[in-house]
């Protein structure tokens, strides 16, 4: 029903920076927020951002406040993750979501991208 692409991931050394995409399609209407989940081995996964799509409401959890921003283009149906001054303990596996409210919830994610922060 709802197709989730993410794109931007890849290897960066600490400190730098990276912008991660996640494009939505397909039945969207109903829209309420996107966000990014992460990953990383042996560890649960685990909230990063989300942002509201009525409005532009936004949530961080306390590890990537003042480093990391999400928005959206709502015309495009995409969030984005500008993530600067990364840290090894940055690495993951990232996933986008969303949660879209249409009479039910629904609850899609996609197959995620890879971040690598190097020391």
């Amino acid at each position: 029903q709802v197709q989730l692409v993410e794109s931007g991931g890849g290897l960066v050394q600490a400190g730098g920076s990276l912008r991660l995409s996640c494009a939505a399609s397909g039945r969207t209407v109903g829209t309420y927020l996107m966000g990014w989940f992460r990953q990383a081995p042996g560890k649960e996964r685990g909230f990063v951002a989300t942002i509201r799509w009525n409005g532009g409401s936004t949530s961080y959890t306390d590890s990537v406040k003042d480093r990391f921003t999400i928005s959206r283009d709502n015309t495009k149906n995409t969030v984005y993750l500008q993530m600067n001054s990364l840290k090894p303990e940055d690495t993951a596996v990232y996933y986008c979501t969303t949660q879209i409210r249409r009479g039910a919830h629904y609850t899609y994610w996609g197959q995620g991208t890879q971040v690598t922060v190097s020391s």
